[in-house]
C-alpha cells in the first residue's frame, strides 16, 4: 500500500509542479491521506525528480546560463535566488511545522487570492514576449521565499509577482522554473545534512520513494512543455476557483 501510495505522489507531483496550485500542497494533503510519514523528505525528493525534468526540457537556457554567468539570465536568476534563499531561512522553522498539515487550507487560499488579482491586473494587458528584468527577478526572488509553506504555490506567487511588475505570462513561466533549480538543490543538500547529523533513520520503503521518483520525472518530462504553455495562455483565475475548493477540501479533511 505504501509502495502505491508513493507512486501516486510521484504523479501528483509531476501533473502539479508546472501548474500554479502548490504541488508541495498536494503532496501534504494526500501524503496525510495516504499515511506516508516523513512528508517534508519525500517532498523534497519528488521535487528534485522535477527537477531534472526540467533540466532536461530547458536544458538549452540552463546550459546558455552556465556558459554565460554574467549574461542577463544568469544574472537574473542570481538575483532572485539571494533574498529566496534569505526569506527561507528566516521562514523555515515556521515552514518545517506546517508540513503537517497546519493551515494548509490557509495557504491554498493565499495562492487563490495571489492568483485571482494578479489576472485580474492583467487582464487587458497581456505581454507575450521579451526577458525579465532585474527589478522583477528580485520581486519574483521574494515571492519564491515567501512560498516555502505547503499551499503557498511557488510558480504561482513567483509568476503572480512578475505580472504585478509588469513582465508577461510566457516569460514569468519560464524563469519561474529556471528559479527553482538552485532552491530545490539547496533543499535537498541541508535536509540530507540534517538527517545525516541527527542520524534519523526514514521508515519509508526505499523501493516506493524509487519508484515515485521515476514517475515524478517521467509525468513531469511529459508534461512540462504543455504546463508552461497553459500556464502562460490560460486565465489566471481558473486556477484561482480550483485553489479555493481544494483549500475547502483540506478545512473538512485535516
Amino acid at each position: 500500500m505504501e509502495i502505491f501510495a508513493l507512486i501516486m505522489l510521484g504523479l501528483l507531483q509531476g501533473l502539479t509542479e508546472f501548474l500554479p496550485v502548490s504541488s508541495s500542497g498536494h503532496l501534504v494533503l494526500f501524503g496525510n491521506l495516504f499515511g506516508v510519514e516523513e512528508t517534508l523528505f519525500v517532498s523534497i525528493l519528488l521535487h528534485c525528480a522535477t527537477l531534472f525534468s526540467v533540466v532536461v526540457v530547458l536544458r538549452k537556457e540552463i546550459w546558455h546560463i552556465l556558459r554565460n554567468p554574467f549574461s542577463q539570465e544568469g544574472v537574473n536568476l542570481m538575483l532572485a535566488t539571494i533574498p529566496t534563499c534569505i526569506i527561507a531561512l528566516i521562514l523555515l522553522p515556521f515552514a518545517d511545522a506546517a508540513f503537517s498539515g497546519k493551515f494548509l487550507g490557509v495557504s491554498f487560499l493565499i495562492s487563490a487570492f495571489l492568483l485571482f488579482f494578479a489576472e485580474r491586473k492583467n487582464e487587458n494587458r497581456f505581454v507575450q514576449g521579451g526577458s525579465v528584468t532585474a527589478r522583477q527577478a528580485v520581486l519574483m526572488g521574494v515571492a519564491q521565499g515567501l512560498a516555502i509553506f505547503p499551499g503557498i504555490s511557488r510558480s504561482g506567487a513567483t509568476i503572480s509577482a512578475g505580472l504585478q511588475a509588469g513582465a508577461g505570462k510566457q516569460s514569468c513561466a519560464k524563469f519561474s522554473f529556471l528559479m527553482s533549480l538552485p532552491i530545490i538543490i539547496l533543499s535537498l543538500l541541508m535536509e540530507l545534512c540534517e538527517i545525516s547529523s541527527s542520524q534519523l533513520s526514514l521508515s519509508i520503503s526505499p523501493v516506493g520513494l524509487v519508484l515515485a521518483c521515476l514517475t515524478a520525472f517521467v509525468v513531469g518530462a511529459l508534461s512540462i512543455k504543455l504546463m508552461i504553455k497553459l500556464t502562460s495562455r490560460s486565465n489566471l483565475k481558473y486556477f484561482s476557483a480550483y485553489l479555493v475548493l481544494i483549500a475547502i477540501a483540506s478545512f473538512i479533511l485535516l
